[in-house]
């Protein structure tokens, strides 16, 4: 008979979950959505989502040789709330990371949450240890965002997701420094009825540039009467001018599987927020966060999975404006 189960473009690392509260140096609730960033010595460093026991999130740094264990972790909080910052009142999330060269920095994108709901803060870094605040750049209700690693056409551009009467897709905008942003443009709409990307979707690590586009993961959301199951796609923008999708795959190739996927403060998500990618330029590390409660890893061919998107895309849909 033929073999129906889908193509595995993800294996999960044999040892997941990588990272949990056990492992952390002091009393946290919950590890997870980790952004991801290779220093030029080789070290993998994650810059995670920690819950504490108030309910509330800040950043703090785990840094590996090899990417996978031994993990050290910041003795304390690397990244916390800011107190002359009220957008970030109620916590700070969901940390993508995009080093640009041009700055000579690390440039993370993270979820500020305050009584306003979660919008989309900036912090720069040389080191992961000293931040410069950019403060707020997106309004609430918004998050899932990530910056291009260099200028598209003159400027900078960064991928985020707000929440609007068209719903809840992802959006690209564009700055002159970082700071100011504008020239908003609808990129990936979340399909409707039942597919499983219909809810509503975001991106999930920073868009990878390759040969034949940016490829960009994201996350999509279905809602059934079990609750919502969060997981991952694959579509194509186009490399100078990213607006455009050029591939979008039907179907998820990364979802909640394993015990520690399906089972923890929110089940049934699997939610990556970075990556790391290999000399070679091929072999990719993705870092997610399992059920809301723990962090995971699992590694790729970005050759694969454009070769995928060749063979399992449909016709993108034309952004309504």
């Amino acid at each position: 008979m033929p073999d129906s189960r889908p193509e595995i473009l993800f294996r999960r690392h044999p040892q997941n979950p990588i990272l949990t509260a056990a492992d952390w140096p002091y009393p946290v609730n919950s590890v997870f959505n980790p952004g991801a960033a290779r220093t030029p010595d080789g070290t993998t460093v994650l810059l995670c989502r920690v819950e504490d026991y108030r309910g509330l999130s800040h950043l703090c740094v785990a840094r590996s040789a090899n990417g996978m264990d031994h993990w050290e972790i910041d003795r304390a909080p690397t990244l916390l709330p800011a107190e002359d910052c009220p957008e970030e009142a109620w916590g700070i999330e969901d940390p993508r990371i995009t080093y640009v060269a041009e700055l000579e920095r690390y440039i993370v994108a993270y979820t500020s949450y305050s009584r306003a709901g979660p919008g989309v803060s900036l912090a720069a870094t040389r080191d992961f240890v000293q931040f410069e605040r950019y403060g707020m750049v997106m309004m609430p209700e918004n998050k899932d965002a990530a910056l291009f690693p260099r200028r598209i056409q003159g400027r900078w551009a960064l991928i985020h997701r707000p929440i609007s009467p068209l719903g809840a897709h992802v959006w690209m905008a564009y700055s002159p420094d970082l700071r100011h942003w504008g020239g908003h443009h609808l990129v990936l709409q979340a399909r409707r009825g039942a597919w499983w990307d219909a809810n509503k979707i975001g991106l999930s690590p920073p868009p990878i540039e390759t040969p034949e586009g940016w490829l960009m993961i994201y996350h999509g959301v279905r809602q059934t009467a079990a609750g919502c199951i969060y997981r991952v796609g694959l579509a194509l923008l186009d490399t100078t001018n990213p607006e455009r999708c050029l591939r979008r795959g039907d179907t998820w190739v990364l979802g909640p599987e394993a015990p520690y996927e399906r089972h923890g403060d929110v089940g049934n998500v699997v939610f990556p927020c970075g990556y790391t990618l290999s000399a070679d330029n091929d072999s990719l590390a993705l870092y997610y966060g399992a059920a809301d409660s723990c962090i995971g890893m699992a590694t790729a061919s970005v050759r694969a999975l454009l070769a995928w998107l060749r063979r399992h895309s449909g016709a993108p849909e034309t952004p309504a404006a």
